[in-house]
């Protein structure tokens, strides 16, 4: 593991992580960034080039923040020590009360499956995997995609604006009764839950800052649960690589209302615990690859343009 700070002077921490891919090392990489809009922009570009995680650097904290009036070394070990139990310990996917395990089969209606909202849950490698997915799509949408990536204020902005450039498609950090427009993505804010509230034609953005579910806010959870109640069998949704168990019990409220969902396979997930844990409990339809992830959402979300590129690359 190497923990990189992003601003040295001479050799940045840029070219450093392009040095190392250019190189062929295996290490596992968390960039050291500050919360700035340039420390944000710079964040997301190494998480592009192939860093696996960032750690903020403390800043100032307000007298309801769980870290405040901890030392900034405690806090670094507080964000730290989680991410490394992620990467290296035995058991990604912890056992809750767990389900008896079900037998996963294809739905039966794959083939006629036309969904009015995609929704997407993701963590740990994440970002990565969302912009090589992401930016294979083809607007316009048939309809809208909303992520709920674990990321803090600040990085979610950029990444938005990082999405809507590699794909085209009109991308916005949600805002509070924002109204959901099918040719649109739509990304939870950090330190905000987003969920659907109006009616399946006319669905609108609800942001609030309600009590964390799995220890994370936004949570996938709080967005599968409102687009099932809102879309039912209509609602497809994807639950990519990620620590914890954030996206099982959203998964299993899709599926309760008829609802489809796909998990990113093992081998390609830097962490298989959110998947995981919707694979432990039987909650899901189809396992898949990022790339055919990307095929799927081509096939369901677009109007095809562009299939051919992809499934022959």
């Amino acid at each position: 593991l190497l923990v990189l700070d992003l601003e040295m002077p001479d050799f940045d921490g840029l070219e450093t992580i392009k040095e190392i891919k250019a190189r062929a090392l295996e290490t596992k990489i968390l960039v050291f960034t500050s919360s700035s809009k340039l420390g944000t922009e710079t964040a997301i570009e190494a998480l592009r080039l192939g860093a696996t995680d960032f750690l903020t650097k403390p800043g100032p904290t307000d007298s309801g923040d769980p870290q405040a009036g901890m030392e900034p070394s405690q806090r670094i070990r507080a964000s730290l020590e989680p991410k490394l139990q992620a990467l290296f310990g035995d058991s990604p996917v912890p056992a809750r009360n767990p389900a008896p395990k079900k037998t996963a089969s294809k739905s039966p209606i794959w083939d006629i499956l036309m969904p009015r909202i995609v929704v997407i849950g993701s963590s740990t490698g994440g970002p990565s995997v969302l912009e090589e997915i992401i930016s294979q799509l083809s607007g316009p949408l048939l309809c809208p995609i909303l992520i709920a990536q674990h990321m803090p204020p600040l990085f979610t902005t950029t990444f938005a604006e990082r999405l809507g450039k590699v794909c085209g498609i009109p991308t916005f950090e949600a805002k509070d009764g924002m109204p959901i427009q099918k040719n649109g993505i739509y990304i939870a804010p950090g330190d905000f839950h987003l969920s659907l509230c109006g009616t399946e034609k006319d669905p609108v953005a609800k942001l609030d800052q309600g009590p964390t579910r799995n220890f994370v806010r936004p949570s996938a959870d709080a967005l599968f649960e409102s687009a099932a109640q809102l879309f039912q069998s209509r609602c497809l949704a994807f639950v990519l690589t990620g620590m914890g168990m954030d996206g099982k019990d959203g998964a299993e409220a899709i599926k309760a209302a008829g609802g489809t969902v796909v998990i990113q396979d093992e081998r390609s997930c830097t962490v298989f615990g959110m998947p995981g844990a919707v694979k432990a409990a039987g909650a899901f339809d189809r396992i898949a690859t990022p790339q055919e992830i990307a095929e799927i959402l081509l096939e369901k979300a677009t109007l095809g343009i562009g299939i051919k590129k992809v499934v022959g690359a």
